[in-house]
């Protein structure tokens, strides 16, 4: 119990100035601001203290830059080199997790309710089908299980009532699935500490063996090619990894957070928290792509550090010490009190004249030939509707010419609607536009988990490049009915996106 309660998550709630702190926290980092420069946050936390001043508020005592310092040996702030230049701080799990749990304590929930029963019930039943190991049990339990489904579907398939969930209890699931979303910033910023934890241990036994750098040099690139599997928090990343990377998985966690905020309940949610909700997918993305990154960069690191490293030298530097110090020994048998040595500290010079380090070359001294003035030769600039025709994909322009050919019936799919285009709406770069615009509204088939590929017909794409000729592509058919064109047209594009 004592441990719990010296852990940094706890010190830092039990603080008197901890509602300051955590209100700096969430002011200054969220899920688009994972880290700040250090300058900048010094100076918004000189900011927040003089505003609190001026309105009779007690504040800390010490400036920006020593409440993050202080902050940062707390084990609540990460400094690190930020690749602009300089340093940088982000929040560690000690204080993401006392965040959380401020943040969850703000919001009125049921400690008990259906939904997190159910969810307990169906959790405790998969784990513990996969911990009996009886053949008959598991046949029972699925055979239990198909037969619910069956029964289900016939009746759906018969004309059965279909009941969709009430507000209150999409809400108290959404309130569920709030508390375990949040949680995922925290637990993929412990797997980075815990990453960054064994590499310095690795360092550090490296630099404490006396064995010869060839007989550990195998035993440590092995170590750190296992620093995932060496703490629990890496073998947890490592099983979760494999789900992680099944994008079909990913997309269809994308379309069920849509639907449930397709939901009449989610009028009341604010639209910061309909975001939040969407970009679930997001966070999940960035941090593996953090923790991966993380392990790449330590891992390299320590590599360059074991094979620099020159046991050799160390040796010979620690046999003179050791030579030193039999010496002053020898020196304080016959020296007396407040005796000295003199002892320069940077050795003098060598009486050596100055040696020529290269050769007087005549060729070095002739001037360099007159810039000829080759301006008239120079090409006409390109105009700006020829740099246009080279940039990227138009967006707007591409989606509203498709909109309005679905909304006319000229097409009824995305290709049909692109083969009606202008000729300047219809290079191959306005193709990955338009199937990125598609993938962002949801129309787009779902991938064949089975196979790998998309279902659906596959549709030509006519387009014509900047110089005139054309080539074909062939992708997935998208239908443009009346639902996926409104669906395409209230895609938000650019600043409002």
């Amino acid at each position: 119990m004592q441990e719990a309660f010296e852990k940094p998550t706890l010190r830092l709630l039990e603080r008197r100035w901890a509602p300051f702190i955590i209100a700096v926290f969430n002011s200054s980092f969220g899920r688009d601001q994972q880290s700040v420069p250090a300058e900048r946050l010094h100076m918004r936390v000189d900011g927040f203290l003089a505003e609190l001043r001026s309105i009779g508020r007690d504040v800390p005592d010490g400036s920006g830059r020593d409440l993050c310092l202080k902050w940062t040996h707390s084990s609540w702030l990460a400094r690190s080199d930020n690749p602009a230049g300089g340093y940088e701080y982000s929040l560690t799990s000690n204080a993401m997790e006392a965040m959380a749990l401020v943040d969850s304590l703000t919001r009125d929930r049921a400690l008990i309710s259906e939904s997190r029963l159910k969810m307990i019930l169906q959790t405790v039943r998969q784990w513990a089908a996969e911990a009996n190991a009886v053949r008959e049990d598991r046949i029972r339990r699925l055979d239990e299980q198909i037969d619910t489904l069956s029964k289900e579907r016939d009746r759906l398939a018969a004309g059965g009532e279909i009941y969709a969930a009430s507000d209150d209890r999409m809400i108290d699931g959404y309130s569920n699935l709030i508390d375990l979303i949040s949680q995922l910033p925290s637990d993929f910023r412990r797997v980075e500490e815990a990453v960054g934890a064994m590499h310095r241990a690795i360092v550090a036994d490296f630099r404490d063996d006396l064995r010869p750098i060839g007989q550990v040099l195998d035993e440590y690139l092995a170590r750190s090619d296992d620093l995932m599997t060496s703490t629990a928090e890496g073998r947890a990343f490592e099983g979760a990894l494999e789900l992680l990377r099944d994008d079909a998985l990913l997309l269809d966690l994308r379309n069920d957070l849509q639907t449930i905020l397709d939901h009449p309940f989610a009028a009341a949610l604010t639209p910061s928290e309909q975001r939040d909700f969407r970009a679930t997918v997001t966070v999940i993305r960035q941090g593996t792509y953090e923790v991966l990154e993380r392990r790449a960069h330590l891992t390299t690191t320590l590599r360059e550090h074991i094979v620099n490293h020159d046991r050799v030298k160390e040796r010979e530097l620690e046999e003179l010490l050791r030579g030193l110090q039999r010496e002053v020994g020898v020196w304080m048998q016959t020296a007396r009190p407040r005796t000295t040595v003199p002892i320069e500290l940077i050795p003098p010079g060598l009486d050596i004249s100055h040696l020529r380090e290269r050769f007087y070359d005549p060729g070095g001294e002739v001037a360099l030939p007159p810039v000829r003035d080759v301006s008239q030769a120079a090409p006409p600039p390109p105009s700006l509707d020829e740099l246009r025709r080279q940039g990227g994909p138009r967006l707007q322009e591409t989606r509203q010419a498709v909109v309005d050919a679905a909304t006319g019936e000229q097409a009824g799919s995305l290709g049909e609607a692109f083969n009606t285009l202008e000729t300047s709406l219809r290079r191959p770069v306005e193709i990955l536009g338009l199937l990125h615009l598609a993938t962002q509204a949801g129309i787009l088939p779902a991938a064949d988990t089975s196979g790998g590929s998309r279902t659906g017909d596959v549709e030509a794409f006519e387009a014509v490049r900047p110089d005139g000729t054309r080539r074909t592509f062939d992708t997935t058919r998208v239908p443009l009915d009346a639902e996926s064109t409104a669906a395409l047209a209230a895609l938000p594009i650019g600043p409002e996106a």
